[in-house]
């Protein structure tokens, strides 16, 4: 099984040392990945159906302890994740659905600040049936950030959402990280979303990481931009589809 070593250098937030993963079929999912995240840095990870991204997210939050696998994982002891389903208790009001687990005086002053920084102040008391979709997500973000995580996993958190609503929480989660400067690793289907939103972007193919592509786009990401367009295309074409597809499938 792989561990989970703690006290990593302040030049390291996430190492991982030949990953292996496979499932009770024998098949295997991650193979001998290799993985360093820095402390502040925001990474996406791109990949085809199956190719192990929610599998990679899922061994770094210690969720697939059913896994097979062998190689070291080393992550900081605060990390929070975001699924793509905001997974709020419905039997809990918005405030307490954000400072569930958290324990102080001060736990629900920190949760409304939270919940301020989203644009939800006063929707404390709202029932998660209340709320759209989006507001959902950003009652999950509030919950995460609420922790003050050194790590950050996010696994497709805007993928049900319409598109402009995903427009606008990408805006929210790239200030939200600005602010709060945590790692992130972005679990993605879209292409634009990775370029938009990350520093680095990752294309895990059979196992492993194929390409890397560093975001070096100054100031507000313009999908018209061609710069941006020439990073799509590189990135489309390290995913096996042709130039004129925009997401991945």
């Amino acid at each position: 099984m792989a561990t989970n070593a703690r006290g990593l250098t302040a030049a390291t937030t996430v190492r991982i040392r030949d990953l292996h993963r496979s499932f009770t079929d024998d098949r295997p999912v991650l193979s001998g990945l290799d993985l360093a995240i820095e402390p502040g840095e925001f990474v996406a990870l791109l990949g085809r159906s199956g190719s192990g991204k929610s599998t990679l997210l899922r061994a770094l939050a210690g969720l697939d302890q059913d896994a097979r696998g062998t190689g070291d994982i080393e992550v900081p002891e605060q990390v929070s994740v975001v699924f793509q389903d905001s997974r709020l208790l419905p039997w809990q009001r918005v405030l307490s659905n954000v400072v569930i687990g958290l324990k102080g005086p001060d736990a629900k002053a920190r949760g409304r600040e939270a919940l301020a920084e989203v644009g939800l102040a006063g929707r404390e008391r709202a029932w998660p049936r209340e709320l759209s979709g989006g507001e959902q997500q950003r009652v999950a973000l509030a919950r995460s950030l609420v922790r003050e995580p050194e790590l950050l996993l996010a696994d497709e958190p805007f993928g049900a959402l319409d598109a402009l609503t995903r427009i606008k929480m990408h805006g929210l989660l790239r200030a939200l990280y600005e602010r709060h400067q945590p790692a992130v690793l972005l679990v993605t289907h879209d292409v634009d979303e990775a370029i938009v939103l990350a520093d680095r972007v990752l294309v895990l193919d059979s196992g492993n990481v194929r390409t890397e592509r560093r975001i070096d786009l100054d100031g507000h990401r313009d999908p018209s931009d061609p710069r941006f367009a020439r990073i799509r295309t590189e990135l489309l074409a390290a995913l096996g589809l042709g130039a004129d597809l925009k997401e991945t499938a």
